[in-house]
């Protein structure tokens, strides 16, 4: 793996007593910002991100949570120049060839969600066989969001229910908020407790749209590749103490 030379990440093993969130949401923000700090291509940035990815989830795996997505590519981000672009669709295939054998060891499933039939053939194949080989796996479940775009989830999901309409499987009727999600990228997934971003930004970024209803959100100043274990178990004891309600009175 290719890690820089930088500060080393807290690795603490930190017991955290009370209920944990059962899916974190990331957006992974700041590797740009990281890297002009130090006078570096912003490409060397997105590699510094890699090294914090790798920590995150192993310390989730640890701590039995179930669901980690992590937003890692949008579809806004085919508008950066087309250095980075090939640039970050390289990285995913190197982490996935890379890592793939020690996340299966720690029975991580690697999972994405999106429109990755837009990336690069190399990306899909490396996608779809991490998937093939992890599936069965029982640890945190890491999704990766690749050419994925909260509206466009939105807009995917719309036609697949008029095309089941069309042929006659569902009935306007039939069609309620649960019917609704069963559409979307993140069907059998639990939306995300808690999500998570870096970098001193403050907005969703058009992630998640749907499922973020009744979220909670942590923000924090810290560039992703300086994001550390540390950091991540203040957010979870953060959400942990925030009284959720969902819309009714306790």
């Amino acid at each position: 793996m290719f890690f820089l030379s930088r500060k080393k990440k807290d690795s603490d093993q930190k017991t955290i007593s009370g209920q944990m969130p059962r899916h974190i949401a990331i957006i992974m923000d700041g590797n740009g910002r990281w890297a002009k700090e130090r006078r570096l291509p912003r490409a060397m940035g997105h590699k510094a991100g890699v090294e914090t990815i790798r920590e995150i989830v192993k310390e989730c795996n640890r701590l039995g949570i179930k669901y980690l997505t992590l937003y890692a590519f949008s579809t806004e981000n085919w508008k950066r120049p087309e250095d980075e672009v090939s640039s970050l669709m390289q990285l995913l295939v190197e982490f996935l060839k890379k890592e793939l054998d020690e996340l299966h060891k720690n029975n991580v499933v690697v999972n994405h969600i999106g429109d990755i039939s837009k990336l690069p053939e190399p990306c899909q194949v490396e996608l779809r066989n991490a998937y093939i080989r992890t599936k069965n796996n029982t640890g945190v479940t890491l999704n990766l969001a690749l050419n994925y775009g909260g509206r466009n989830e939105i807009v995917f999901a719309v036609r697949k229910i008029l095309t089941d309409y069309s042929r006659g499987n569902i009935k306007v009727g039939d069609i309620t908020e649960e019917a609704f999600s069963r559409y979307l990228y993140t069907a059998e997934i639990p939306d995300p407790d808690i999500i998570i971003r870096p970098s001193g930004e403050q907005r969703i970024s058009n992630f998640m749209l749907w499922q973020c209803a009744y979220s909670e959100f942590w923000y924090s100043n810290i560039n992703w590749p300086d994001f550390t274990v540390q950091d991540l178990h203040k957010a979870i004891e953060d959400y942990q103490n925030r009284d959720r309600r969902f819309g009714a009175v306790k």
